[in-house]
């Protein structure tokens, strides 16, 4: 599994790498911080797990890998630029990020959030503009991007994150939030990769539910990492979701009763792959990679 994770991971790297490239080509001889800024956020130590659950699901339903690569990069921007935004002083004001400074530290505060901005226009300017796909398919990929990264996925349960800092909201309350913040783009991930598929409407709704189980999942562990993990390892601050009073599962269940939250999770997720009938041992061996990660 980490041998393929590893490929999946050089290859939206390397597509990233010639995306930014391109673009920084055409800013017509001048020069300024924005693109070094876009590729500080872009091109470091991530785990580039969206990318690799959408060439995961392409490699099961036998799509070549040149029909996803754009929407390996521009999901992977949008997750960046979130990561951006939420490192900023008015947002969770964090100082590490993948192991280096945020993105308003090493740069300021003001080309850290352009640089987000852009993240998020070139994601979806990759995707429309992609050779290898069908003017159909493009849309259904930026629709799919455009609600999940908006006000009814990753922003809506950001907001949801903020307000609920310092307070205690219900179990139910909490996995809206989670299933906004972190599994919507999760869920999108696995339905991007299906999209050319010939049989894409038939195991959308499976995906679907497949794609909210592992994001709740990735959830829970990030919680109980802030609390088990070092900053080290994390590569970003421990205990900082403590420091905020940040509503999470070890706050509301108990450390022990998250674990087995989570572990149940797995158990369904698992459960659903194999109800999709998708030929995939890296999917089955990362849905078990999310629960044991260490960062």
């Amino acid at each position: 599994m980490q041998t393929q994770l590893s490929h999946y991971q050089e290859r939206v790297n390397q597509t990233l790498k010639h995306h930014l490239q391109h673009f920084s080509n055409q800013q017509n001889g001048y020069s300024n911080n924005l693109f070094p800024a876009i590729e500080y956020a872009t091109l470091n130590q991530g785990k580039r797990l969206r990318p690799a659950l959408i060439y995961a699901v392409a490699d099961a339903l036998a799509v070549p890998l040149d029909q996803v690569d754009s929407a390996a990069c521009a999901i992977e921007l949008i997750h960046s630029y979130s990561l951006v935004h939420d490192d900023l002083p008015a947002m969770d004001n964090d100082d590490l990020r993948r192991g280096q400074p945020t993105c308003h530290i090493q740069f300021d505060e003001a080309t850290a959030i352009l640089a987000g901005d852009a993240q998020q226009t070139l994601a979806f300017q990759i995707l429309s503009e992609d050779n290898a796909l069908k003017p159909p398919q493009i849309i259904e990929m930026i629709r799919l991007l455009s609600r999940a990264s908006g006000p009814l996925g990753m922003i809506g349960g950001q907001v949801l994150d903020i307000q609920s800092e310092g307070k205690t909201i219900s179990l139910s309350a909490l996995k809206t939030l989670h299933s906004l913040k972190t599994g919507a783009l999760i869920q999108c991930a696995l339905l991007m990769g299906a999209v050319t598929s010939e049989n894409y409407r038939q195991i959308q709704p499976g995906l679907a539910n497949l794609g909210e189980l592992i994001g709740l999942a990735f959830q829970v562990q990030d919680d109980i990492l802030d609390i088990e993990g070092d900053t080290k390892t994390l590569g970003k601050p421990q205990g900082s979701d403590m420091e905020l009073d940040k509503s999470t599962y070890p706050k509301l269940l108990g450390l022990a009763e998250a674990k087995i939250y989570r572990d149940d999770l797995i158990t369904q997720a698992k459960a659903e792959l194999r109800l999709l009938d998708i030929n995939s041992p890296f999917l089955f061996s990362l849905i078990d990679y999310i629960a044991d990660r260490k960062h």
